[in-house]
C-alpha cells in the first residue's frame, strides 16, 4: 500500500514544527532533520523505520525541552501508524 501525500505532508509538517523551533537544542533539531530526509525521500517502510529510530534516539537526550517530547512522540506514533497502514 502506498502512503498517501495528505499522511505524508502531516507528518513533515509535525517535523517542521519541531526543526524550526529555536528552543530546540541543534542536536535533536539535526536528527529530526535527517529523519524528515529519509521520509521524504520515499516514504516506503524501510524509510519509515529508520526515521522511527533516529528520532527514538532524541528522546534519550538529556537536554530535550519538556515542551519537545510530546511532539516527538506524536511524530513516532504517525510513522508507526503509517508502517501499520502499509502492511
Amino acid at each position: 500500500m502506498v502512503i498517501s501525500k495528505q499522511d505524508m505532508d502531516g507528518v513533515i509538517y509535525l517535523m517542521d514544527n519541531v526543526i524550526n523551533d529555536n528552543g530546540v537544542p541543534r542536536n535533536i533539531r539535526k536528527s529530526v532533520s535527517d529523519a524528515k530526509e529519509v521520509v521524504s525521500k520515499e516514504g516506503n517502510e524501510v524509510n519509515l523505520t529508520s526515521a522511527t529510530y533516529l528520532l527514538d534516539e532524541c528522546l534519550n537526550d538529556i537536554n530535550m525541552p519538556m515542551h519537545t517530547r510530546p511532539e516527538i512522540m506524536e511524530i513516532i506514533s504517525e510513522l508507526e501508524r503509517l508502517k501499520e497502514e502499509m502492511k
